[in-house]
């Protein structure tokens, strides 16, 4: 089946043409700056053949609009006929409670994902926004809704209530939800596969590393716990936000600093985390090459950053009481020599021996990266978000 995946945040859509029976990605590409000057869409078809054209792409439905224009183009395009497009799978960030797994998106369903707006504020609305898009153009085209959150939706209970009054979880649904549902699968499914072993048997932690961080512990394939909680503030440090935090101390600087809601929110998502500490940028390549030549915010922040998640390790190693895997992936995970050997430093009492050759490689090639006498296998496994999505969508679509 040939699936068409969208990805729609604020002002962009990312995505990705999808041929389900081989896996291969006939197109790719995005569009940026929507409702904004100097839209631009960058397309890349699967012989390398690349385009980048400009205009003006006033909303979401003039963004899918130039997307299958570019498909059905002659010169850089994959299909001839929007018939060939056999189904549209959409990531939707947040689905609550009432999405445990990938489903085909219906006129309920709609108003499902509609009610989780408040817990995603800034995600869910354009996800919705993707999808009608695409509806009106379209039209009786089978779509998938694919959630981020669903992943963790097996979660033990006292792994994702809070210790609040239990009246706020019954009111305002107020619990730990989870994201990077879809990455967390995919690396956990395929680290399994390059272990050789059934993943029911295999305890691991999966590590998605990149502007935004998250980590599962992943019990015989199950998530079991997780880092993001109520939104994707909580957990490790990230690119712009500041991770586990004292919530008496968000109070205390509203107070002192006279902030309103939106100002602290934006200082806890926009304005903290690796940038906030630093003061150099919130992209650890440049951490890591202002620490290199002395930058004290620098290096206070990588070591910040890598410390959460070996404490995270630990905890996570504890929680299934047993480790047998580490998984790194993401930007981050994939590509940063230092902060691997940063994370897994010391844990050999756990068992983790990396070894540096395998390790110093600075690129996405999936590799295990273990020294040979590690009794916890280490990976770096590039994800693979667009595939569970279209995969979900033929099986799906196929169903009807």
């Amino acid at each position: 089946m040939k699936v068409l995946i969208l990805n729609s945040g604020s002002s962009s859509i990312k995505y990705q043409f999808i041929e389900t029976e081989t896996r291969r990605v006939l197109a790719k590409g995005s569009v940026e700056r929507i409702g904004m000057k100097g839209a631009i869409l960058n397309h890349q078809r699967h012989d390398g053949d690349k385009v980048k054209i400009t205009g003006e792409i006033v909303d979401h439905q003039a963004g899918v609009e130039y997307i299958l224009a570019i498909l059905l183009s002659h010169n850089h395009g994959v299909i001839k006929d929007r018939a060939e497009i056999e189904a549209v799978g959409h990531r939707v960030v947040h689905g609550g409670e009432k999405f445990t797994g990938s489903v085909l998106i219906t006129d309920e369903v709609m108003d499902k994902v509609q009610e989780c707006i408040e817990l995603a504020p800034l995600h869910n609305p354009p996800n919705i926004k993707g999808i009608r898009a695409c509806q009106r153009l379209l039209p009786g085209l089978p779509m998938v809704g694919v959630f981020d959150t669903a992943f963790h939706h097996a979660m033990p209970d006292y792994a994702y209530m809070y210790g609040l009054p239990h009246v706020l979880y019954k009111r305002h649904a107020i619990r730990r939800y989870g994201f990077h549902g879809t990455s967390h699968f995919y690396v956990s499914r395929r680290a399994a596969e390059v272990l050789g072993r059934p993943i029911e048997q295999v305890n691991m932690v999966t590590c998605h590393l990149g502007n935004g961080c998250s980590m599962a512990a992943v019990k015989g394939g199950v998530s079991v716990d997780t880092t993001m909680g109520f939104t994707p503030v909580e957990g490790l440090l990230m690119g712009t936000r500041c991770g586990d935090l004292d919530p008496a101390a968000v109070l205390y600087i509203m107070g002192q600093e006279e902030l309103s809601l939106n100002e602290a929110n934006a200082m806890l998502n926009k304005h903290s985390g690796l940038a906030g500490i630093s003061g150099v940028s919130s992209d650890m390549r440049e951490i890591e090459q202002a620490m290199q030549e002395g930058h004290t915010g620098a290096k206070l922040a990588f070591d910040i950053f890598c410390y959460r998640v070996k404490k995270y390790l630990g905890a996570y190693a504890v929680a299934m009481g047993g480790l047998d895997a580490i998984v790194f992936t993401g930007g981050i995970g994939e590509n940063s020599d230092l902060v691997r050997a940063s994370v897994t430093s010391g844990l050999e009492f756990l068992g983790v021996k990396l070894d540096p050759d395998l390790n110093a490689h600075r690129n996405s090639v999936e590799r295990a990266i273990q020294a040979a006498d590690s009794r916890v296998a280490v990976l770096v496994i590039p994800t693979n978000e667009e595939l569970v999505i279209a995969l979900d969508t033929a099986r799906i679509a196929g169903e009807r």
